[in-house]
């Protein structure tokens, strides 16, 4: 072989290399973002499972706010019913709106249970739901950070899928789209804690 017949061998190889590095980045950039709504999932789960328990303790107090606990659990269940069908792979930028409409609802929902709770004060004084209102405190600023995470996450596959070379393989590759991030309407209320006091 001749030295030219080389060179084009070892730039071909070369070449391929290079376009086997891009994929391999593009699939590791998407486990990424995907394992990063993996932790969101786990503390959505958290805050529905919570949801019942604190909604549970309220009803004894306040029997007759019926309609705002009722609403409560129907906005939980309905936010539930989102993430569990996302949660089969399916984190596309439809699936992640669903999600944070479903978010809103929850979180004004919230919001309504705090505002009616103020007027309970042996509610407020309850052990119980100092407690559950401490979890679920919690839950919410562990739900922030994962959020945060995914966002970057999604970001940096965004960013490397949308750059040259990149941009020319990625849909060969199986990467089509981007990635959606997960953004509420209200983020100056979700990036906040909620506030429950008693």
């Amino acid at each position: 072989m001749d030295v030219s017949t080389i060179i084009f061998w070892l730039v071909l190889l070369g070449l391929v290399i290079y376009v086997i590095g891009i994929y391999n980045t593009l699939v590791r950039l998407k486990n990424r973002f995907l394992n990063a709504f993996s932790q969101i999932e786990v503390q959505l789960k958290r805050r529905y499972d919570l949801i019942p328990n604190l909604v549970e303790t309220a009803k004894a107090y306040m029997s007759h706010e019926r309609e705002t606990l009722e609403a409560v659990t129907a906005a939980r269940n309905d936010a539930a019913a989102v993430l569990k069908s996302m949660s089969e792979g399916n984190v596309g930028g439809a699936e992640v709106a669903r999600l944070a409409s479903a978010e809103n609802a929850l979180q004004g929902a919230l919001g309504k249970l705090n505002v009616t709770m103020e007027a309970y004060p042996d509610l407020k004084a309850s052990e119980n739901m100092q407690q559950l209102s401490e979890e679920l405190t919690t839950t919410e600023n562990r739900i922030a950070f994962a959020r945060q995470g995914y966002n970057d996450a999604v970001m940096e596959y965004n960013t490397y899928r949308q750059s040259f070379p990149p941009v020319f393989f990625a849909g060969k590759f199986g990467h089509p789209d981007d990635a959606a991030l997960l953004e509420f309407d209200d983020t100056a209320q979700i990036q906040a804690a909620p506030k429950v006091s008693f």
